[in-house]
């Protein structure tokens, strides 16, 4: 369960003050929404709910421990907190089941957490959910596969359409080649059929 504190002050700098005393934390390290504000006959009273990131952070390994319980197995999660978030990694009694097929039981999992926690505080929080060091393999063989790619475009200079990607791994090849001189990429197609591109650039 995610604690939600609620604090009250003339203004909301006022409330938010009374937050950061009482717990103990920097603004930056809280997620601040504002509830309401009660004019009376002779005052104002800001009312805001406060969660703490920390907490977000605990809430999200408990998500995801559930929903690995609820599939049958168990596991361990290797959790570190990088400067755009948080990355977890499951270890499980079976990565396969966890990863799915092209890893979509992966990326099921990611959204059902990120629409939960959105939802929870009311704005995107950043975490990557890793099953046994899969995504970092897939990420590794897309960007071979784009630079390899790539060449054999800029020598035909004919187009070449990769295979069907999420969003995640579409930006992956479109970082992968984006500060190459000899193509470029654009995503086409609807979803779940979307896909990279790779052109080659014309001459100027």
């Amino acid at each position: 369960m995610l604690v939600k504190n609620r604090y009250t002050g003339k203004t909301k700098e006022d409330a938010i003050n009374n937050a950061k005393i009482a717990l103990q934390e920097l603004e930056s390290d809280l997620y601040i929404k504002e509830i309401e504000v009660k004019n009376g006959l002779f005052n104002k009273k800001v009312e805001i709910e406060v969660i703490r990131k920390r907490d977000v952070s605990e809430h999200i390994k408990d998500l995801v421990k559930e929903l690995v319980t609820n599939m049958g197995l168990t596991c361990n999660l290797e959790v570190k907190k990088r400067e755009n978030g948080l990355n977890i990694t499951i270890l499980a009694d079976n990565n396969s089941i966890l990863i799915g097929k092209n890893g979509r039981t992966l990326d099921a999992m990611t959204s059902i957490i990120k629409h939960a926690i959105t939802n929870e505080i009311g704005e995107y929080y950043p975490f990557t959910l890793d099953v046994g060091e899969y995504k970092q393999a897939r990420e590794q063989r897309l960007e071979r596969v784009a630079k390899k790619t790539a060449k054999e475009v800029a020598i035909s200079k004919v187009a070449a359409k990769l295979e069907p990607m999420n969003s995640y791994e579409r930006r992956i090849v479109h970082e992968a080649l984006a500060n190459n001189k000899k193509v470029i990429t654009e995503s086409e197609g609807e979803e779940p059929n979307r896909c990279v591109v790779i052109k080659p650039k014309e001459d100027e």
